[in-house]
């Protein structure tokens, strides 16, 4: 193994994408993107180390998906780049975007094989279009299409990004620095994913999985003869509330907690801890809203939801189909796969007793399928 460490940057928002999943969660079969390509430069064993940059948001999901080195990014590339580098204990560092995810095992290897030969190993393809800039034609034998990854001298690359300029590429940041430049011919099929498009672009990607995936929500509330009762997000005529941090509607968090044990992310008291003062009182709609959102960005689509609710009272009957409107119109799924079922548990326990509320929930979701485009 070389004294090598490899730097995925996947930290970006993807606005360029124009979908609500960001592009580093579309799957392949089961994988996300980013774990896709990092496994994939894993099996070449070229690296001492594998760094994966994430958002503040993503990356404690990421983190449940395998072992490797995960570092918080930026508000810009070069700020991820930054962040990852004091990670960095090797000599050299290959630094390539998740968005470039048909990199092949022997382009890796001719891009390794010049490690030494400079300050920083550039990729790159010939332009073979006429290129017309401010009115006028340029050489197109003088134009390079850059690409990573890029090989750098670690003490280098970590000298030149030591400033407030921004630099779109690594290659450029060490040569305004006073360092050297080697150009490799790069590799058609390191095709970047920037739109939608792109990804026609890419044969190495197969397809997400079409498994189901399914997950289960409980929650218990006791009443409380202060406030109001919210309930699958209507309001529901009683003299009585619910004891709780937020507004109590026991519907929405056992839902909240099936959506999120069906993809994978914990639980409802992670996402909202109780502790926080910012969610005290807070109307539960806005708390499935955030859950809903987060499931798209990182590539589900919900199927269907089912609930039952258990109480003696209040009498839900009247409130069921004002329930699944609410609710179909936050989960953007029709209300006719948004199920409400209510039940007692036949005058046992604290439910029996009247003195609370008790709500199981299914959710259903699937990946969104990226080939269909």
């Amino acid at each position: 193994m070389s004294n090598l460490t490899l730097i995925l940057l996947a930290a970006g928002s993807s606005v360029r994408f124009e979908l609500d999943v960001k592009k580093q969660w579309l799957r392949v079969n089961h994988k996300p993107l980013w774990q896709f390509v990092a496994d994939k430069c894993e099996k070449t064993k070229h690296f001492n180390k594998i760094i994966v940059t994430s958002s503040k948001e993503d990356i404690e999901f990421m983190k449940n998906y395998s072992d490797y080195t995960f570092v918080e990014g930026g508000n810009t590339r070069q700020d991820s780049l930054r962040n990852s580098l004091k990670e960095v204990d090797t000599e050299y560092v290959l630094v390539s975007d998740i968005a470039r995810s048909c990199i092949s095992e022997n382009f890796l290897k001719e891009i390794v094989s010049h490690m030494g030969n400079s300050d920083c190993v550039v990729p790159y393809l010939n332009v073979n279009d006429t290129i017309v800039y401010e009115d006028k034609t340029i050489d197109r034998d003088k134009i390079k299409r850059i690409q990573t990854p890029q090989l750098s001298l670690t003490s280098a690359l970590k000298n030149a990004l030591d400033t407030d300029e921004e630099f779109t590429d690594e290659s450029s940041a060490i040569v305004a620095n006073g360092g050297s430049r080697k150009f490799i011919l790069g590799e058609t099929d390191a095709h970047k994913i920037t739109h939608l498009q792109d990804l026609k672009e890419l044969p190495c990607l197969s397809g997400p999985s079409t498994d189901t995936l399914s997950g289960t929500g409980f929650d218990v509330h006791a009443f409380d003869e202060k406030g109001d009762m919210y309930l699958g997000g209507v309001k529901i005529e009683s003299d009585f509330g619910f004891k709780a941090h937020s507004d109590g509607d026991v519907a929405i968090h056992a839902l909240i907690d099936a959506l999120l044990g069906a993809a994978g992310m914990g639980d409802i008291g992670m996402m909202f801890p109780d502790s926080d003062n910012i969610y005290k009182g807070i109307d539960s709609k806005i708390l499935l809203k955030t859950v809903v959102t987060k499931i798209h960005n990182f590539g589900f689509i919900i199927i269907n939801i089912d609930l039952t609710i258990a109480c003696e009272k209040p009498k839900i009957g009247n409130y069921k189909l004002p329930m699944r409107k609410i609710l179909s119109s936050i989960l953007n799924i029709g209300p006719s796969r948004v199920n409400i079922k209510a039940t007692t548990t036949e005058k046992l326990g604290f439910i029996g007793r009247g003195e609370g509320v008790g709500v199981i929930a299914n959710a259903n979701l699937k990946y969104f399928d990226w080939t269909k485009i």
